[in-house]
């Protein structure tokens, strides 16, 4: 069983801060990546930052510049520092991991796995 837990996010005002932070537990025997999604109402769910095993990283184009994504590898988990924030980054984000699991001696996957979400608001 894989677990991804996401935490940090809230109301903030424009302009300011908010840093979110993923757990991933389990049988995990390796991760690919992990990353961010987001999904406003009435959209669909987009890609906001990704961070690779080989220290790759990409950024949505509306978030360059703002956004700095983190991995710890030894924890299993990943952050996402968002400054300068907008009314347009409203929206539920998602801890993403791509990742092997294990059972004894064998190896599954690898798959995707996805956090419950957590609500990121931002507005005066």
């Amino acid at each position: 069983q894989v677990q991804l837990v996401e935490s940090g996010g809230g109301l903030v005002q424009p302009g300011g801060s908010l840093r979110l932070s993923c757990v991933a537990s389990g049988r995990i025997f390796s991760i690919n990546a992990m990353g961010w999604y987001r999904q406003a109402p009435g959209k669909q769910r987009e890609l906001v930052a990704s961070d690779t095993s080989s220290s790759s990283t990409h950024y949505a184009d509306s978030v360059k510049g703002r956004f700095t994504i983190s991995r710890d590898n030894a924890k299993n988990t990943v952050s996402l520092q968002m400054n300068s924030l907008l009314p347009e980054d409203t929206a539920v984000s998602y801890c993403h991991a791509n990742l092997l699991r294990y059972f004894g001696n064998r190896n599954y996957g690898p798959d995707d796995y996805w956090g419950q979400g957590t609500q990121v608001t931002v507005s005066s």
